[in-house]
This record gives structure tokens, sequence and C-alpha cells, in this order.
């Protein structure tokens, strides 16, 4: 006899699968607000925030596609990253692009075999460095706009994992991400939902618009996220890296981010201009 009732038991499944959600918690509750607080902030301390996680995004994806130890193909990536971001500081996003262009070729040629997913990870970074410095660098609703977007795809997530877990029922794409559901992403939308109401009710906005604005958010947010699962279990990869407790690597926690930043800094971007893609995206 163990000496615990059998329904106390807890199984190592279980017991791992509890580990995991505090940890989750304890790294959420450490990251997230020290991520406000610097996006508050914005400015040079923000871009350099972003530039760093750019550069291991792109590195990561290196290593789900089996190109890490390709130091210079790592090099130029970086090297690129950090230089459009200063460019994209200093006003010249002319130069950062070029800049981005001439580091994906760059890095593609010094590859052996695999350059066009060497180079679509420098895109796939490149598009989240630009976006993000530019939806927050908009003086006027820059750190609104980027608040909306983060907090949008923070209660996707974690409305996904809840409903997910706790509802359960059909796969929303099985053969791309086994553990998500249809009830997970409506929950996700619920909440998402739930934000853009907080938003218009402080006056950030009209109801409608935002309400809408975030239910494509959370939808967008949620195709990041499977995007890279897909690229992922195209390699065989589980986990990015391990780079965050009970979360895997930046990109396992930026998949979804990145989505919905950029698609947020080109409606800004159409609407607002370069200089105004905060209002661009949030005033309508």
């Amino acid at each position: 006899m163990s000496g615990v009732a059998p329904d106390t038991q807890v199984t190592p499944d279980s017991a791992k699968g509890s580990s995991n959600l505090y940890m989750r918690v304890v790294a959420a509750l450490v990251l997230a607000p020290l991520t406000i607080v610097i996006a508050w902030l914005g400015g040079w301390i923000w871009a350099c925030v972003v530039i760093a996680a750019a550069a291991l995004l792109y590195f990561e994806w290196l290593m789900i596609v089996g190109v890490s130890g390709n130091r210079f193909a790592a090099a130029a990536g970086v090297v690129a990253l950090a230089l459009a971001g200063v460019c994209l500081m200093l006003r010249r996003a002319d130069v950062a692009v070029a800049v981005i262009v001439a580091g994906i070729l760059f890095a593609a040629a010094m590859t052996n075999g695999k350059r066009g997913w060497v180079a679509s990870g420098l895109v796939y970074a490149a598009a989240a460095l630009v976006a993000t410095i530019l939806v927050r660098r908009d003086a006027d609703l820059g750190f609104v706009a980027l608040m909306f977007v983060l907090l949008v795809v923070w209660v996707t997530d974690i409305g996904g994992y809840f409903a997910g877990r706790g509802i359960g029922g059909p796969k929303l794409w099985p053969r791309v991400s086994p553990k998500k559901t249809w009830a997970g992403a409506i929950g996700g939308l619920v909440l998402a939902l739930v934000i853009a109401l907080g938003f218009a009710l402080f006056g950030f906005g009209r109801t409608v618009p935002l309400l809408l604005l975030g239910a494509v958010l959370s939808v967008v947010s949620q195709l990041g996220d499977l995007f890279e699962s897909a690229v992922k279990r195209r390699f065989d990869v589980k986990d990015s890296s391990h780079i965050i407790p009970g979360h895997g690597g930046l990109m396992d926690r930026l998949d979804g981010f990145v989505a919905a930043i950029v698609f947020a800094a080109l409606v800004g971007f159409m609407r607002g201009g370069l200089d105004g893609i905060g209002r661009g995206f949030m005033v309508w």
C-alpha cells in the first residue's frame, strides 16, 4: 500500500504539468512588469531591448533549422539587426531597410544549404524589430498602441492556455499543434475583447473599432503561434530554446506578438505614416 488515497495521488505527468505552470506564472510575473516599465521608458533603452530580442529570435531560428553553428551567418544577421535598430532610432528607415537587405544576402551567401531558411529567419527577426521600434517611436500614442498589442497577445495566450486545458474539445490544427483546441482559441479571443473594451472605456479609442482590432489581433497572434509551431514541427524541434523557465525559448513566447505587432505596424503605417504609426493604429 502506498499510504496515499487514490484520488490524491499525483501522476508524473500531472506533477510535471503543475511544475511547468508554476514556472510559467513566476516567469510571467517577473517579465511582464519589466517589459511594461521598459516600454513606458521608450527611447534608446527600449530600442536596445528590442534589438537584443530580435537578435535572439534570429539565433533561435537558426537553432531550429540547424544552422546555429554557422558563425558567419549568425554574425551577419545580428550585426544587421543591431545597425538597423540604430538607424530606425535615428529616423533613417531607408538606411535600416538597406542594411537588413544586405544582411539577408550576406547571411544566405555564407550558408551552404538552407539558404532560404536562413534568409527567412532574418526577415522574421527584422520584421519584429522594425515593427516594434516604429510602433513605440510614435511620441503621441506609441506607448498606448504597444500596450494594446501586448495585452491582447498576453490575454490571448492566457485564455487559450486555461480554456484549452479546462474545456478541451476538438483540436484547432492537430497536425501542426496537437495541444491547441478551438475552445482555447475562443477563450483567448474573448479575453482579447475584454482588453479592447477596457481601452475603450478608459478613452483610448472608439469601442467598435477597438473591439474589431482586438479580435483581429487575437486571431493574428494565434496564427503567429501556429506558424512557429509549423516551423518547429518541420524540423522536429519542441522548443526554440530553454532560456525562459516554463516557457521554452524567446521565440516560443514572442511568436504571437511578432505577428500581431507587424500587423499593427502595417495598419498604423497605412493610416498614419512612418511617424504616426501608433495614432494610425489606435485612432479611427
